[in-house]
């Protein structure tokens, strides 16, 4: 068994009867959605990579961008 995510516009009645039908085949089930939510680790590991990415960007633009100030 694997998911299938499908985001589509609930006001648009062609993608409601697409859904329908592809429910209506008995080959998908419909599940409740359950975001996910990162621990504090995680979120602490992104900010950390972020930092280095951006100082990284700054110091191989710096040369680039004094051209043009």
């Amino acid at each position: 068994m694997c998911t299938i995510t499908l985001e589509y516009n609930p006001n648009n009645a062609l993608a409601r009867r697409k859904l329908a039908a592809l429910l209506a085949t008995g080959l998908f089930a419909k599940k409740d959605y359950i975001p996910y939510k990162p621990n504090a680790e995680e979120i602490e590991a992104h900010k950390e990579l972020r930092d280095a990415v951006m100082s990284h960007s700054r110091k191989s633009m710096s040369k680039t961008i004094a051209r043009y100030v």
